[in-house]
Formats: structure tokens, C-alpha cells, sequence
């Protein structure tokens, strides 16, 4: 089945770029101008991802990101930014972005970088497949085939790669897993030891499973190395 790229991007030189370029690896391709456009479109045309640049008119690319998730519409995101602007970065992933490419990019780390994301997506799927155990640690219980998980009983609100973050925490129960094997492990190509990404999205899920992130039961901080999934002492 081909998969539908929504790119929402203001400069038309950008947009033709990406949408020629996109094409002819096999994507078909939606386009938005600003950001109310690109917002709706992502709400009721189900694109299996977003390319999404950050400096719209109508409605910037953070708050889409923002809307989207507070819509319980997670799929994956990948931002655009300007070139070593690290806040930009850092609050994409904050508000559920999944990816980033700085500009000046070529189509061709494009391309590759949306093919990882629908991979990851697709691999997660069919492995989960395979799978028929859920994982259960005190009140947190993950279920690999569904691609679910619930605290307390309740289900989790989380994005693809939230998801995948928190079943190979999960799998690894009482392992230290430093944030390069993480890297390797959940993201699968090279982000050049940008670990930030990893801190960002453990603290997203602690934000959803630790009744304090202060002091968190689960996923526990190992200092100068990485994480480590954990049950609470009274489990």
C-alpha cells in the first residue's frame, strides 16, 4: 500500500522539492501552505506521517504538534527546523514530535529519514505481532501485539515512538541500558551522539507512569551512563 506524506511547509521551492522528490521514491504526497491548513489536513486526512516545518503562518509547526497530540492523533512527526537552533529541537520532541532535520537538508536525507520512521512503525507492528505475552511491572502493564500499554488501568496516550521506548525499557526489565544502546536500539541510524533525544523522550514517559518524576519508581536514572526499567519497591 503507498503511504501518504503530508508536507506542511510555507516556501514553494521547499514544498516542490520535496513533493517531486517524495514521489519518485513511491510516497504520495499532500501539501499544505500554512499552519491551519496543514493542521486540518492532518486531523482528517489520516497521512501515515508529517513532514512538518516549524515557522508557519495561520499556526506554527509547535503548535500543531501540540494540537495533534492533545487530539489523541499520534501519528509520526517529523520536524524541520533552522540550523543549529537546539531549542526549536528539543521542544518539537517536547511536544511530540518524533524526528528532526536541521535546514539546509538534502531530499535524500529526507527520504531516508521518513522510510526510518515508517519502519520503525511497521516493524514494531509486525514484531508485536508475533507476540502474544504482556509485560507487567507494578501498575504498568504493555501489551506488544495490541501496541498498547495502561497505567493503573488506564490506557497510555503515547506516540510511536513512545511506544517503542517503553517496550524495550520494558523487555529489558533491570537492565542499565546506556542511552547510545538506546539510540541504537529504538531510533536504529545514526543521530551522531545526540543523546538528548533519548533524555527528552524518558521524560515524556515518566511524565505518564511515575506518580513523581522526582523521584521516579520505574524508569530509574543511571548517572553518566543511562536508564534502567524498574518495578516500585512494594511491587
Amino acid at each position: 500500500m503507498v503511504k501518504k506524506i503530508l508536507v506542511v511547509d510555507d516556501e514553494p521551492s521547499i514544498v516542490t522539492l520535496l513533493k517531486f522528490n517524495l514521489e519518485q521514491a513511491g510516497f504520495s504526497v499532500m501539501t499544505a501552505s500554512d499552519g491551519r491548513e496543514g493542521y486540518e489536513m492532518a486531523s482528517n486526512q489520516s497521512p501515515d506521517i508529517i513532514v512538518l516545518d516549524l515557522m508557519l503562518p495561520q499556526m506554527d509547526g509547535m503548535e500543531i504538534c501540540k494540537r495533534l497530540r492533545q487530539d489523541k492523533i499520534n501519528t509520526p512527526i517529523l520536524i524541520l527546523t533552522a540550523k543549529d537552533d537546539e531549542f526549536d529541537k528539543i521542544l518539537g520532541l517536547e511536544l511530540g514530535a518524533d524526528d528532526y532535520l536541521t535546514k539546509p537538508f538534502s531530499p535524500r536525507e529526507v527520504i531516508a529519514r521518513v522510510k526510518a520512521i515508517l519502519r520503525r512503525t511497521q516493524d514494531a507492528g509486525e514484531t508485536s505481532s508475533q507476540e502474544d505475552k504482556s509485560l507487567t511491572i507494578g501498575n504498568l502493564e504493555v501489551f506488544p501485539e495490541q501496541f498498547e500499554a495502561y497505567f493503573n488501568k488506564e490506557k497510555l496516550e503515547l506516540t510511536p515512538k513512545e511506544f517503542e521506548l517503553l517496550h524495550y525499557l520494558s523487555s529489558h526489565r533491570g537492565k542499565v541500558l546506556s542511552r547510545d544502546q538506546l539510540l541504537d536500539s529504538v531510533w536504529n541510524y545514526d543521530y551522531a551522539g545526540d543523546t538528548r533525544i533519548v533524555d527528552v523522550h524518558i521524560s515524556h514517559l515518566r511524565e505518564k507512569i511515575e506518580e513523581d518524576t522526582k523521584q521516579p519508581q520505574y524508569i530509574k536514572t543511571i548517572r553518566g551512563f543511562g536508564y534502567k526499567m524498574e518495578g516500585p519497591k512494594n511491587e
